[in-house]
C-alpha cells in the first residue's frame, strides 16, 4: 500500500501551500485524510453529513500543516450514494472537488489485501497527490447540473414501478396456483373484480386477506405508473422536451426510449467524437496485448448501463422497424446469415453504430441512411 508520504518518494511536485483531503463516506460516518503532501497525514472522524464538522477539520489540518487559513484545499471522494450534494457543497466552500469513478482506482492484486477505511482514505489521498502532479490515475465524473440529476428521476421510478408490478403479479399467481385457480383467468381477465368474486369462495380466509392486500398494492402501483406516463406525455405535447420528440420522430424509437436516451445521455452531454460516446456507452473495444498474446476481452461496460441495455433493444427493433436502412443491410450482410452467437455479437456492434447515428441525427440533423420517419400522425 502507498503512503502519502512515499507517493512522490525523492521528487516533491506538490504545490506547496495547499491542502489535500480524502474522504472515506460512509452511512453513518465519514473518515477524512488531510496533508499538504509533505507532512504525514491528518485523520479525522465526522458524522455522515455533519458539513460544520468537515469545516472544523480544514481548519485544524491547516493549522497542524501551518498553512494559511485562505489556503487551497483540495478533495476528492468515491462515487456512491451520496451523489453530488457534496461535491456541490464542497465547491461552494471553495474547495476543489472531484469526484471518482470507483471502478478505476488501483487495487493491491493479491489474494489477500488488506482492506480498512483508514488504509482507503490513505489510498485515496495518494492518488489525489499523484493526480495532482500530472499523473493519469483514474477517471473523473463529469458533474451533472442539478436540474438535469432531477430530470432523470421519472424515467427510473417508472422503470422501479415495473418492476413491483412484475413482482406483485406473479406472487398473486404464485397464491392462486396453490388452489389450483389459473392467474390468466382471474388475473387477467377483463373483468378482474366479477373473476375474483366468482372465485374467491375457493381460497381460505388468510390467502384470501392476502391476495386481497396484494391486489391493493398491484393497483397502486398501476395507479402511479399512469399519472407518471400521462405527466411525461403532457410535458412532450407543450414542447417541453425537444429532443424526446426529434427522437421519437424515427420509426423503431418509442417515447420512453427517447426519454430515456436523452436524459441519461444525450441531453447532458457534449461528445467530441464517436470514441467518446462508445466509451460514455461501455461500448468500446478492450484489447489485452501482451508479448505475443493479444486477446479481445470484449466490450467494457464501463459506461452508462440503462443507455447500453436500450441501445441493445433499439438495435433489435431497428432490424424490424427499418429493414431498408443501411445500417440493417450492413448487419444483414455481416451477421444475418451467421449463427445464433455471431448474431449477438453484431447486434452490439449494431447498438454502437445506431447511437453514433442517433447522436449525429440530433447534432446535425443528419437522418439515418436510409432510415424513415414515422408519419406525421403518430
Amino acid at each position: 500500500m502507498t503512503s502519502p508520504e512515499t507517493v512522490l518518494q525523492g521528487k516533491d511536485r506538490t504545490i506547496q501551500g495547499r491542502l489535500y483531503m480524502s474522504f472515506e463516506l460512509g452511512d453513518k460516518l465519514w473518515k477524512l485524510t488531510l496533508s499538504d503532501g509533505r507532512r504525514s497525514p491528518s485523520r479525522y472522524t465526522v458524522t455522515a453529513g455533519e458539513q460544520g464538522a468537515v469545516a472544523d477539520c480544514i481548519c485544524k489540518a491547516k493549522a497542524r500543516c501551518g498553512l494559511a487559513a485562505e489556503a487551497k484545499v483540495h478533495a476528492c471522494y468515491e462515487a456512491g450514494r451520496d451523489g453530488w450534494w457534496l461535491h456541490r457543497w464542497l465547491v461552494g466552500q471553495g474547495i476543489d472537488n472531484i469526484v471518482v469513478d470507483s471502478a478505476s482506482i488501483e487495487v493491491n492484486r493479491r489474494a489477500r489485501r488488506a482492506k480498512t477505511d483508514r488504509l482507503d482514505g490513505d489510498k485515496l489521498l495518494a492518488m489525489l497527490l499523484r493526480h495532482h502532479a500530472g499523473e493519469r490515475v483514474w477517471s473523473v465524473l463529469h458533474e451533472p447540473t442539478a436540474e438535469d440529476e432531477d430530470a432523470r428521476r421519472t424515467h427510473r421510478e417508472l422503470a422501479r414501478l415495473t418492476h413491483e408490478r412484475i413482482a406483485h403479479t406473479n406472487r398473486i399467481g404464485s397464491l392462486l396456483v396453490l388452489h389450483n385457480l389459473r392467474p390468466h383467468i382471474i388475473i387477467g381477465g377483463r373483468d378482474r373484480a366479477h373473476s375474483w368474486d366468482s372465485h374467491c369462495e375457493q381460497v381460505p380466509p388468510v390467502l384470501r386477506a392476502e391476495i386481497e392486500r396484494e391486489s391493493a398494492r398491484l393497483a397502486l402501483v398501476k395507479q402511479q405508473i399512469k399519472a407518471l406516463e400521462a405527466a411525461r406525455r403532457q410535458e412532450l405535447a407543450d414542447g417541453k422536451q425537444p429532443l424526446v420528440a426529434q427522437l421519437a420522430k424515427l420509426r423503431g424509437i418509442g417515447l420512453h426510449g427517447a426519454w430515456i436516451l436523452d436524459k441519461e445521455l444525450f441531453g447532458r452531454r457534449r461528445f467530441a467524437n464517436r470514441r467518446e460516446l462508445a466509451g460514455c456507452l461501455g461500448l468500446a473495444p478492450t484489447p489485452y496485448t501482451s508479448g505475443d498474446s493479444q486477446i479481445e476481452q470484449g466490450i467494457s461496460k464501463a459506461g452508462n448501463k440503462r443507455a447500453r441495455a436500450l441501445l441493445v433493444e433499439l438495435a433489435w427493433k431497428w432490424l424490424t422497424l427499418q429493414p431498408d436502412s443501411a445500417l440493417t443491410q450492413w448487419f444483414n450482410r455481416r451477421f444475418a446469415a451467421a449463427g445464433k452467437r455471431m448474431r449477438r455479437v453484431g447486434i452490439i456492434a449494431l447498438a454502437r453504430r445506431l447511437a453514433i447515428a442517433l447522436w449525429r441525427y440530433l447534432e446535425h440533423g443528419e437522418i439515418p441512411t436510409g432510415a424513415m420517419l414515422k408519419p406525421a400522425s403518430a
